[in-house]
């Protein structure tokens, strides 16, 4: 993960040196850019966007549930415990990428609020993703590991689905105290995976109004030229 860190420790200081010093990259404050970098920075950030929302989607609402309904319990935790920080790692690397690319299209002097806001919510996920990486997730890949170690002892965590557990604890001071920790752990992480598909979402929908409003500006264009 060491060379993760440092990535992303570069990119974040690329992206903080874009929005607040748009000069050094070509990307005047006052809004004009450089015509040669404008189209390849564009599909930069809308590249980097849409496989961060994209991956977001799939493993909050529907990769995580089929896995957690189909695996054995240790299986798809060890499973989890690989593919989270590969998660939080690619989804972090292209939120800054798209902070960067978003900073560049929109200096931070001359863009309107509402652009401003949509830097904002990049940010917001940028942030949230790092939180889960440095943060939540190593937490949780060591609270289970424990877990499963005493879940070994009563015999466990082969089954599919949590009834087993639920009822060990039942009798087992120790794994019910290891459960309530995993629990909020987990749901903190849980809660920062939140927060940044939603600022995530938040900017589709200002992407989606930019199309919709060119392609408005196409449509009154066209019936201009038909008029004539």
């Amino acid at each position: 993960m060491a060379w993760i860190t440092r990535f992303l420790t570069a990119v974040a200081f690329l992206a903080v040196g874009i929005i607040f010093s748009p000069e050094t990259f070509g990307s005047k404050s006052d809004g004009t850019k450089s015509p040669n970098l404008s189209s390849f920075i564009k599909l930069a950030h809308l590249l980097s966007f849409s496989t961060a929302w994209g991956a977001a989607l799939w493993v909050t609402f529907i990769g995580g549930i089929i896995m957690f309904k189909n695996l054995p319990r240790h299986q798809f935790g060890n499973l989890q415990s690989k593919m989270f920080p590969a998660y939080f790692s690619m989804v972090g690397v292209c939120c800054a990428i798209s902070v960067a690319a978003f900073g560049y299209l929109h200096p931070w002097k001359s863009a309107t609020m509402p652009e401003k806001y949509q830097l904002g919510f990049l940010v917001s996920a940028f942030a949230f993703n790092l939180s889960n990486l440095f943060v939540f997730t190593p937490m949780t890949i060591e609270m289970m590991k424990q877990r499963h170690k005493v879940e070994r002892e009563a015999n466990i965590g082969d089954e599919i689905g949590w009834s087993k557990n639920q009822e060990a604890a039942k009798t087992n001071p120790k794994l019910a105290a290891m459960n309530k920790k995993f629990g909020m752990i987990h749901g903190l992480s849980s809660l920062a995976n939140i927060m940044s598909f939603g600022s995530l979402a938040m900017h589709s929908w200002f992407l989606a109004d930019c199309v919709l409003c060119g392609q408005n500006k196409l449509g009154v264009v066209l019936f201009i030229l038909i008029m004539q």
